[in-house]
């Protein structure tokens, strides 16, 4: 029975979930603009998440507390489309109330869902041939993290390496250990080269 599957089991994948879903573009670009970790994804609900339409538009996310983070996380604005798009599909479905799971809703085992959305994951990347990184690293479903946080270090004009970590739940030293261990100075000339505007 897959509801008392335990970490760790084996499993088989239902020949109903070895058809791509439609909701594995979603689920890719969704962790890009999130900073989620793929732990919260397994137990992400609707009714963690709020549109928030002010100067700026963003999803704010009350999720389960996780490595002894609690706070919201706020998003990217491409993560309210996603949202919005995925809502809709959900609710054609019925899958759509407040209590019910945002991605792979339909399996009520949480562990296993997230090691289905783990398998379609590799199978994207062995179908593109993009399963290794540039050192010959096995790339996951937790990369998508590294790339949210990566891409912010590049092109977040000004981000501070606080309000990132506190964003992403997680530590400032874990960021520079982690993610901006990847990059050099080269990589963002523009902020080393740039200069205060002079007051009047």
């Amino acid at each position: 029975m897959l509801d008392a599957l335990a970490p760790g089991d084996r499993f088989w994948i239902a020949r109903e979930l070895l058809v791509m879903p439609e909701e594995m573009p979603w689920l890719i670009r969704w962790m890009v603009n999130t900073f989620v970790r793929p732990s919260d994804i397994k137990l992400m609900k609707h009714k963690h998440i709020e549109v928030v339409r002010a100067k700026h538009v963003y999803l704010r996310m009350n999720l389960p507390e996780t490595k002894r983070h609690s706070q919201p996380i706020v998003s990217l604005q491409p993560a309210v489309r996603v949202y919005e798009r995925l809502v809709a599909h959900r609710a054609r479905h019925g899958f759509d109330g407040a209590d019910d799971y945002i991605f792979l809703p339909q399996l009520k085992n949480r562990e296993h869902a997230l090691a289905v959305l783990n398998f379609l994951f590799h199978w994207v990347l062995e179908v593109e041939g993009i399963e290794k990184g540039p050192l010959g690293q096995d790339r996951t479903l937790y990369c998508l993290r590294h790339t949210a946080i990566t891409l912010r270090l590049l092109y977040g004009q000004g981000i501070d390496m606080l309000t990132l970590a506190r964003n992403a739940r997680t530590s400032v030293n874990m960021v520079e250990r982690f993610y901006a261990s990847v990059l050099n100075g080269e990589m963002n000339v523009g902020l080393l080269q740039s200069r205060r505007g002079r007051t009047v």
